[in-house]
């Protein structure tokens, strides 16, 4: 397969893991016969130092000609005053609002290697496998804004085929997987949240009838899902709910270094980026956990591509750096420290075991 991947670095650590996860996926071509193209282009608070915008045309262009793009993390204290009219953040709303990616998937899969880096009780976590479907481009974060000297406002909207289509990815995910659906809303405050809960319940019935269907309001979710995170499968809400809802199931997991993400719409284009932030108090320090965005390149691999083999070959060989104790700083309670690169080339070498040769293919 020949493919063009648009790599957009971004800011702090985005580089470093970004260019951890291209070195994995460079040698996922080499052993399985493909060709991938990368070009690299700013977006954040690069690209506002450099083109006066956190999202230039030729970037957003350039990803609408690639068939997946791969990103880093926005932001950092340069451009951290909340009152500024340019932020590296309104770049990564426009990206995903000029792509039309409406369905952020973060899935949530502990390691057991990596139990002791969580503060949740081990016992709680062993088995949880979830996948959170977060709506993308509707909600609080898109709504029209006004400000004045003593007030201001966020209006939160929702249609109802903004509704339908990322629900509708959420019952077929949970139809591929254990058949479990909850969806998460505040119905008993926001209206925003009664037509959420009228239309997934309707899909429910008339739709996915093989789906068992929960309605959880997101107050309660907070509360279960680390009180009990091996009871979820599959769980679906709006952007602003799913945004924080999925930073605090970094927890389950040990560290945000750990969560790969996905946005993806109607076509095959996505982009794949890990949760994390841009960490800038770590940034150029080489000790970054890049295993974030090295299995967000796997669902590039898998979502943008088809290439299942080839990301299930990425997620196989995570996980046994892992088990052999590949740790950076943030998984490290004592012992040795892997460097960002020393972590990617764990990687890289487990997938001598985990990959086919192409060679041996033909």
């Amino acid at each position: 397969m020949h493919a063009e991947i648009a790599v957009l670095p971004g800011d702090g650590i985005g580089p470093e893991v970004t260019a951890a996860a291209v070195s994995v996926l460079r040698t996922v071509a080499r052993r399985y016969g493909h060709q991938f193209d990368f070009h690299e282009h700013d977006i954040g608070g690069v690209a506002i130092d450099r083109f006066g915008e956190p999202l230039p045309a030729s970037t957003l262009d350039a990803c609408r000609k690639a068939d997946a793009v791969l990103l880093g993390a926005v932001g950092g204290p340069k451009w951290s005053d909340p009152n500024a009219k340019v932020r590296p953040e309104q770049g990564l709303l426009a990206l995903r609002k000029g792509l039309d990616l409406y369905a952020n998937l973060r899935p949530v899969r502990p390691h057991p290697a990596a139990l002791h880096a969580s503060p949740i009780k081990p016992h709680l976590l062993t088995g949880v496998d979830i996948m959170v479907v977060r709506e993308l481009t509707g909600g609080i974060y898109f709504g029209d804004k006004t400000r004045t000297a003593d007030s201001a406002s966020d209006l939160c909207s929702y249609s109802v085929v903004e509704i339908e289509r990322v629900v509708r990815s959420a019952f077929l995910l949970a139809r591929r997987r254990r058949g479990f659906l909850v969806s998460v809303d505040k119905a008993n405050v926001l209206e925003t949240s009664r037509l959420w809960r009228d239309v997934t319940a309707r899909m429910g019935r008339d739709e996915f009838a093989d789906i068992r269907l929960e309605h959880v309001l997101v107050d309660a979710m907070a509360m279960h899902l680390l009180a009990h995170p091996r009871e979820y499968d599959v769980i679906v809400t709006e952007n602003m709910f799913g945004d924080i809802l999925t930073d605090e199931a970094s927890m389950l997991a040990g560290s945000l270094g750990l969560l790969p993400s996905a946005s993806l719409g109607k076509g095959k284009v996505g982009v794949y980026e890990p949760i994390h932030g841009s960490a800038p108090d770590i940034a150029g320090k080489g000790i970054a956990n890049p295993y974030a965005a090295i299995l967000s390149a796997a669902m590039l691999l898998r979502h943008s591509l088809g290439l299942f083999d080839e990301a299930d070959c990425i997620e196989r060989a995570v996980d046994s750096a892992l088990n052999a104790h590949a740790f950076t700083a943030d998984l490290a309670s004592n012992g040795r420290r892997l460097s960002t690169n020393e972590a990617a080339q764990a990687v890289t070498e487990q997938m001598q075991a985990h990959c086919y040769v192409a060679e041996l293919r033909d």
